[in-house]
C-alpha cells in the first residue's frame, strides 16, 4: 500500500521528469551538435570566446543562473511577453521556461563529448572527403556522424542523466508546481522536508540505480569502441 500511495503521488513528477530529459535532449541535438562542430573544425579568435560562454553552466552555480532565468523570462522582457503573446501564459514557471532552462544549463553536457570526438576525427578527413567532391551536408552525414556516434551517445547520455537530477535550476525556473514542473529531484526535498523518509528513499535509491545503470552502459559503450579501435 505504501509503495501504492508513493506512485499515486509522485507519478506526475517521474514522467514530468522523463518528459523534460528527452525534450531537452532533442533540442540540445539541434543547437549543441552545429555548435561543437564548430568548435571542434573551425578556428578562430572567437572560438574561446564562445567555449567560454558555453562551458559557464559547468562553473557557475545553479542559483546564480535561475536567478538571471527568472529575470530573462519575467513577462516585462521582451522574450517574456512575447511568449505570453504567443501562447497565453507566462514563460516563468511553466514546463516551456523549464525546457529552456535545462537545454541551457546541460549545454556543456552535450557540446564538450560531441566536441572532443569531432576532434579526434581531425580536419585532414574533411580534407580529403571534399578532395573526393562531397559537400559540407555529405561529409557531415556519411563521415562525421558514422566516426562519431560513441560521441554522439555520450553526448546523449550524460545529457540525459543531467536533466533527470536537475534541482537547484528547474525549481527556480518552474517553481516546483505539482503536475506541471515538479520534477522527482523537487519531489524527493519535499519528502525529506516532511520527513517522510520512506517515500525520498525510494525515489532517492531509484536514482541512484538509474545513473548506475546509464553509467555502467557508458563506460562499456566506450571500452567497447576502444576495443574494436585497437
Amino acid at each position: 500500500m505504501e509503495i501504492y500511495n508513493l506512485f499515486s503521488s509522485d507519478i506526475s513528477a517521474i514522467f514530468i521528469s522523463l518528459k523534460l530529459a528527452l525534450i531537452t535532449c532533442f533540442f540540445l541535438g539541434l543547437i549543441g551538435t552545429p555548435l561543437a562542430y564548430y568548435l571542434a573544425f573551425k578556428s578562430k579568435a572567437s572560438k574561446s570566446f564562445l567555449e567560454a560562454v558555453v562551458t559557464l553552466p559547468l562553473v557557475l552555480p545553479p542559483t546564480v543562473i535561475g536567478f538571471y532565468l527568472i529575470i530573462i523570462f519575467s513577462p516585462d522582457t521582451y522574450l517574456g511577453n512575447f511568449f505570453i503573446m504567443l501562447t497565453g501564459e507566462q514563460l516563468i514557471f511553466s514546463f516551456y521556461g523549464l525546457v529552456l532552462a535545462s537545454v541551457i544549463y546541460s549545454l556543456p553536457f552535450w557540446v564538450q563529448p560531441l566536441q572532443s570526438s569531432f576532434e579526434r576525427i581531425g580536419k585532414d578527413t574533411i580534407k580529403t572527403a571534399n578532395t573526393l567532391g562531397a559537400n559540407s551536408l555529405d561529409t557531415f552525414k556519411n563521415v562525421i556522424i558514422p566516426l562519431s556516434k560513441r560521441g554522439f551517445l555520450t553526448s546523449f547520455i550524460i545529457s540525459f542523466a543531467h536533466t533527470m537530477g536537475e534541482f537547484g535550476i528547474v525549481l527556480m525556473v518552474g517553481g516546483g508546481i505539482h503536475g506541471k514542473t515538479k520534477v522527482i529531484a523537487i519531489s524527493i526535498y519535499d519528502h525529506v522536508e516532511q520527513l517522510s523518509f520512506g517515500k525520498a528513499h525510494f525515489l532517492a535509491a531509484g536514482m541512484l540505480i538509474l545513473s548506475f545503470i546509464i553509467l555502467i552502459c557508458l563506460f562499456y559503450s566506450n571500452r567497447k569502441s576502444v576495443v574494436r579501435i585497437k
